[in-house]
C-alpha cells in the first residue's frame, strides 16, 4: 500500500492544475439533491469534492495520498468551501452503512468495494461513477484489465439500484465523438431499501 501512496503522492506533487469535476458529474448535476451528505471516494486532488461542496451538499473526500488531501485543502480555501478532507486507507476502511446521499468514484475500481459502497448509500441515494473499460482505444488509461471494467460490469455490479443513466460507447461508430474511454453510471437506491 505503501508504494500505491507513494506513487499518487508523486504525481499530485506534480500537478498544480485545478481539479475538474467528472464527466459524468457535471452531465447530471441536475439530478443532485438540494442538501445531503456526499462522499468523493479515492478523490485524488478532489474535484469532485469542490462541486458538490459548491452545491451545498455536506461534502467528505477520502484519498489515499496526503498530497492529494493536501492540495484538495488548499484548493477548498480558495473557494470558500468546507470539506471533510482525510487521507484514508478506502479499502481498509470503506464507509458506514446508511451514510451518505450521494457517493462519486472516478477513475478508481476496487471490485470488492461495491456491496459497501452501495450499502453505504441512504434510501433513495445516489451512486455516481465513471471509470476506464476494456473496450477502449489503444493508448488512453491503463491498460492492466484490473484496473479496465469490462463490457456492462458496472451495469452488473450494481443491478440493486435503479438505473438513472448509463453509457458505455466502447468502440462502436464514429472513434472521434463520444465517450469512448469510460463507463458513466448514475444509479439510485431504491427509496424502500433498507
Amino acid at each position: 500500500m505503501q508504494d500505491l501512496q507513494s506513487k499518487w503522492d508523486t504525481r499530485y506533487s506534480n500537478n498544480n492544475d485545478a481539479p475538474l469535476p467528472c464527466q459524468v458529474l457535471r452531465e447530471h448535476a441536475h439530478l443532485l439533491p438540494e442538501s445531503g451528505k456526499a462522499l468523493d471516494l479515492a478523490c485524488g486532488m478532489g474535484g469532485n469534492a469542490l462541486f458538490l461542496a459548491a452545491r451545498g451538499l455536506e461534502t467528505t473526500a477520502w484519498d489515499l495520498s496526503p498530497v492529494g488531501i493536501t492540495k484538495l485543502r488548499q484548493h477548498a480555501l480558495k473557494q470558500s468551501v468546507t470539506i471533510d478532507a482525510q487521507s484514508r486507507d478506502v479499502i481498509a476502511a470503506p464507509p458506514q452503512a446508511n451514510s451518505y446521499d450521494v457517493i462519486v468514484v472516478s477513475y478508481f475500481l476496487e471490485r470488492d468495494l461495491f456491496p459497501a459502497l452501495l450499502a453505504s448509500l441512504k434510501p433513495g441515494g445516489l451512486f455516481i461513477y465513471e471509470t476506464f473499460i476494456q473496450d477502449k482505444p489503444e493508448g488512453i488509461g491503463p491498460s492492466n484489465p484490473e484496473y479496465l471494467l469490462e463490457q456492462n460490469e458496472l451495469l452488473t455490479r450494481c443491478q440493486s439500484l435503479v438505473i438513472r443513466s448509463y453509457r458505455e460507447e466502447g468502440q462502436l461508430g464514429d472513434m472521434e465523438k463520444g465517450a469512448r474511454n469510460v463507463a458513466l453510471l448514475v444509479g439510485q437506491k431504491p427509496v424502500d431499501a433498507l
